[in-house]
Order: C-alpha cells, then sequence, then structure tokens
C-alpha cells in the first residue's frame, strides 16, 4: 500500500526517473525542482554521495535544456556533524548552478535548522547572486521577519506553509492562523520592492482558498504575473496546476525520487498525522 501510495507522490528509484519525469512536466509548461530524497547523513562519504547526484542533475539539466533546478536539504549533505563541510558541499552545487545558468534552493527543515539555514544561504547568496535561495514556513512566528531579512538582501523565497511539529512557543497552532499568516506574507512577498525591483518568489500551496486569494490579489493590485510563480508538489492537484498554466501564470513542481523514498515518506506522515490526510485526499484527485 506505501509503494502504491508513493508512487503518486515519488517520480522513481533513479536520476534517470527523475529527469522522465521531469520532461513529461515540462511538456505541460510547467517547472520542475528536483529533489534527491535523503535525510540525516552521518559520514562525509555520504554527503559526498548524496552531492554526487545533485551535480550529475545540473549537468542533465544543462545539457537537455530542462525547465529545472534543485532543491537539497542540509541534513543530506553534513549539517548535523560538520557544518563547515555542509556549506563547503552547497556551495559547490552553486557553483557548478551558476556556471550552469541554473538554482539551488537550499530547503528547510525543522526550527532547529532554520536560523543557519538562513545565514547559509546569505553567504552564498552575496558569493552567487541569484543562483541560491530558501524556503519559509509560515507557521513560524519568526517568518515575518526572516522574510524581510531575506527579501532587502535579493534573495528569493519559497513560502509553505510547514510541515515538522513545532512548539506552540514558535509556531502558530491553529490552522486558520497559520493560514492567515501565508496569506499576509505571500502578498509581502509579490509586492516587495527595493529601488523599484522586486524580488521572484515561489508560493508553494496548494490550498485552493489561498491560490484564489493570490489570484484576486494580482488582479486588484496589477502584480505582474512574471513577479511570482505558484509551486506544487509531484501528484498533487494536478487539475489545479493545469488549470495555473492556461491562466498564464507560472507554476513549478517539485519532483522527489530515490531509493529513501519510504523512509522520507513515513517520516513526513509519523511527524504530522495531518499530513496522512491531505495525501490520501490528493491520491484520489485528478
Amino acid at each position: 500500500m506505501g509503494r502504491k501510495l508513493s508512487g503518486r507522490f515519488v517520480a522513481g528509484m533513479s536520476v534517470e526517473d527523475a529527469l522522465a519525469a521531469c520532461q513529461r512536466v515540462n511538456s505541460e509548461g510547467i517547472a520542475v525542482s528536483l529533489d534527491s530524497l535523503g535525510e540525516s547523513v552521518t559520514t562525509e562519504a555520504e554527503a559526498r554521495t548524496s552531492a554526487a547526484i545533485y551535480h550529475r542533475l545540473l549537468d542533465a539539466i544543462q545539457q537537455r535544456r530542462l525547465n529545472a533546478n534543485v532543491s537539497v536539504k542540509l541534513s543530506q549533505v553534513g549539517m548535523d556533524f560538520d557544518p563547515a563541510l555542509a556549506e563547503r558541499i552547497v556551495g559547490e552545487m552553486v557553483e557548478h548552478a551558476d556556471a550552469a545558468g541554473s538554482f539551488v534552493r537550499i530547503d528547510m527543515e525543522g526550527s532547529p535548522y532554520t536560523e543557519a539555514t538562513i545565514a547559509m544561504t546569505e553567504r552564498l547568496a552575496a558569493r552567487f547572486p541569484d543562483r541560491v535561495g530558501t524556503v519559509l514556513q509560515a507557521y513560524l512566528f519568526r517568518t515575518e521577519g526572516d522574510a524581510e531579512r531575506l527579501l532587502g538582501q535579493g534573495i528569493r523565497i519559497r513560502l509553505c506553509k510547514g510541515a515538522y511539529k513545532e512548539a506552540p512557543e514558535i509556531a502558530f497552532a491553529l490552522k486558520s492562523d497559520v493560514d492567515a499568516n501565508y496569506v499576509k506574507l505571500m502578498k509581502r512577498l509579490v509586492t516587495f520592492s527595493k529601488n523599484g525591483t522586486g524580488v521572484f518568489c515561489g508560493i508553494a500551496t496548494h490550498d485552493e482558498a489561498i491560490v484564489e486569494a493570490m489570484r484576486a490579489f494580482v488582479r486588484e493590485h496589477r502584480v505582474p504575473k512574471s513577479a511570482f510563480e505558484f509551486q506544487m508538489l509531484y501528484g498533487i492537484r494536478r487539475d489545479l496546476q493545469r488549470r495555473l498554466v492556461a491562466e498564464g501564470f507560472g507554476v513549478r513542481v517539485y519532483i522527489p525520487f530515490g531509493p529513501e523514498w519510504y523512509p522520507y515518506f513515513m517520516r513526513r506522515l509519523a511527524e504530522r498525522p495531518a499530513n496522512v490526510l491531505f495525501l490520501v485526499k490528493n491520491f484520489f484527485k485528478n
């Protein structure tokens, strides 16, 4: 049952599986972020093995002229035991992305990683402007300040609600509060301007009410559709993805892949039981 369910949301086991899925998604006018699954490595050899997959992806994206970039978690590249190693590895990825005309998204994990992830992104963005960005989670109280901090430096943000279990001292507990904060933040992201220049950001949500709120806001305030893109997960709300593309909005799909699909899948379900209902509901949607 787990394999059947995950097959809807995970592209496959190999780099070639992911690239084939990327080409299919691109053919529908949808951009892609490729995400090699795997977290919490414990040795430098494992971290370097994870990194090698990303370098293969960056080469393939350039050679095949795919509309794609990559997304990496710091715990995949040694952050838990050697932060300096993790920064060297991600720095090498961003340097490669710069040479290839691509982009690296440093994904966000639980709150113990938040400050370190943001700070590393800032350091790398200073060296490679427009080639690296990160993720902010609307359920954290600190996120409004973090958004201003990154926007002021021209660093691209992927805004999501947040998928980890967090303490009520640092995060909104009620869905209604998370949603309200998300809407406030997304409006700020797409209207931010410094010296007449905005920052291209990703509005990562499958919540149709929030998508509709953004569509209305864009119309009312004449926000150009080129100022942002909607971002969704592979296999989820494909109908909504296609409708947004038909309306002229940019859409990007995150495509996870790799042999670590099962532990990844089960960890996400265990961390927040609400994730179970979300995935099951979407399994039966087009």
